[in-house]
């Protein structure tokens, strides 16, 4: 993570200054330790069940990323095929990947199917359309929609009744028909209600669910699938996910359930953002100082491409301009990017003053940050650097003129 110290700021032993001369501006940055801390943090709160943690990996899917979740002992979730081969790439074994498809091509499903992973189905029709095709050989998980609203925006709430993701629980007697229809093999139920939740127990009202629906109608489970959802804070007055103490309403609601159940099962979880998101930060530089009547800008060499949560979820990221550590005269600044269209990355930020050639970073950087960038404005990607164990190594290569060239092909007219 990123660290204020009195000759600079610093990501373990590596200097923002010394990390943009070796790699170039911008630049994303991972800390290998946060996220191992955080691991280890989110097992040794569920240590007294039999918890899988499941890396929800659309977040951030660099390979060395994935490498280090294997190092940990922590599984896949997958929403794409892509993420599928990139986590086998990665050395994991198809028992480890859970997959979880929204309205996908059959196809897509039957090459999953043939990689040996394991789906969660979250339709009716996916699920007729896999009793139909493979009945009671494959074994399969039921994604569930508990009509739960939960999440810090309604983009990334995904639980609540108007949500396209999972099947309504209401429609529970429908699922029951296939089953039975098909002799489908039910191994897990599986809840995703949203991200960034304002209240953790939120989970444990959504675990009574599938519980209530497991006990009723699933009598050979190996899992109970919980999604995510964990908050950390972007700011320093942010309300967090107490992992802790949100473990020992969820452990002992999950000890009641399994002496009901006869045995003892595996409680999944998929994070995401809680594992990767404060390891991030991303470095910038600043272009240009404007100021106007009402508003002072700084223009950073980067915007909405590279990172669009600002944009899309009115995400809220801390800025700091780490070039000055005199904190004594401040300006409240817009930090804005170099896209043709508005692309602000902070509002009203107060910040030590700032003046072109200054590093720029945001922080939080680590989550649905370069996995959602693009080429807007036909700009070019920027590297990612993974600083572990005191060592800044280059885990992509920042793209060239010669990349957005690629996979264009000239016509003659």
């Amino acid at each position: 993570m990123l660290q204020k110290k009195e000759n600079g700021y610093f990501i373990q032993n590596q200097s923002v200054n010394s990390l943009i001369e070796q790699f170039g501006s911008p630049l994303y940055v991972y800390d290998g330790q946060k996220i191992e801390e955080q691991i280890a943090s989110m097992k040794d709160a569920f240590k007294e069940v039999d918890v899988k943690l499941k890396f929800a990996c659309k977040a951030l899917t660099n390979i060395n990323i994935l490498n280090l979740m294997l190092k940990n002992g922590v599984d896949i979730d997958a929403v794409s095929i892509e993420e599928i081969k990139l986590a086998l790439h990665a050395g994991f074994q198809p028992s480890q990947i859970q997959y979880t498809p929204s309205g996908v091509a059959f196809s897509e499903i039957e090459e999953a199917v043939e990689l040996g992973i394991r789906l969660n189905i979250d339709s009716l029709q996916l699920l007729e359309k896999v009793g139909e095709t493979y009945g009671s050989k494959l074994p399969v998980a039921i994604r569930l929609n508990p009509s739960i609203m939960a999440g810090g925006n309604l983009k990334i709430s995904t639980g609540h009744a108007d949500s396209k993701f999972g099947i309504p629980i209401d429609y529970i007697d429908q699922i029951v028909e296939l089953v039975e229809k098909y002799d489908l093999k039910i191994v897990g139920l599986h809840q995703h209600n949203g991200s960034d939740f304002k209240d953790g127990s939120v989970i444990v009202t959504a675990m009574k669910k599938s519980i209530e629906v497991a006990e009723k109608y699933f009598h050979d489970l190996q899992f109970i699938d919980m999604g995510s959802g964990f908050k950390v804070a972007y700011h320093e007055e942010d309300h967090i996910t107490e992992i802790h103490e949100l473990a020992k309403a969820v452990v002992k609601e999950f000890h009641d359930f399994q002496e009901r159940y006869g045995r003892k099962i595996e409680l999944w979880f998929e994070p995401g953002k809680f594992l990767v998101s404060e390891s991030g930060t991303f470095l910038m530089t600043c272009n240009v100082v404007k100021h106007n009547p009402n508003r002072n800008f700084v223009h950073v060499d980067s915007g909405l491409n590279h990172l669009i949560r600002p944009m899309m979820y009115d995400a809220y990221h801390e800025i700091l301009n780490v070039s000055n550590l005199d904190d004594s005269q401040t300006e409240n600044y817009d930090v804005v990017g170099y896209i043709c269209e508005t692309d602000t990355m902070g509002k009203d930020r107060k910040l030590p003053v700032v003046k072109p050639g200054d590093i720029i970073a945001m922080k939080n950087a680590g989550a649905y940050c370069f996995s959602m960038s693009s080429n807007y404005n036909s700009r070019i990607k920027p590297a990612e650097v993974l600083v572990y164990n005191r060592k800044a190594q280059l885990i992509r290569e920042r793209e060239s003129m010669e990349d957005i060239f690629r996979h264009q092909i000239e016509v003659t007219f």
